[in-house]
């Protein structure tokens, strides 16, 4: 499906070889996850794994300082907000 043998697969899977950035991002695409996902700036796994939520993130990130500020502030309130109803129904 990325276009590249098992025997290479199973190299990159043993560690024995790095894939290029190119074979990299085919195997994030054909897996649906990001290149982030795969493998972040420390070799862990990283956090975010659905594609369209870093999308949403990166384009937050990308703002004027006032924008992403009101946005962040919509976020806060309603993460806020979730938090509590779940805090209440599981005492309730």
């Amino acid at each position: 499906m990325i276009g590249t043998s098992g025997p290479i697969i199973g190299r990159y899977e043993r560690g024995e070889m790095v894939p290029s950035v190119e074979v990299a991002k085919k195997l994030a695409d054909t897996l649906g996850v990001t290149l982030d996902y795969m493998v972040d700036d420390a070799g862990r796994n990283a956090d975010i794994k659905d594609k369209a939520m870093l999308q949403r993130l990166m384009d937050i990130e990308a703002m004027e300082t006032e924008d992403k500020k009101a946005i962040v502030q919509v976020i806060d309130s309603l993460l806020r907000d979730a938090k509590a109803r779940k805090t209440y129904a599981a005492q309730g």
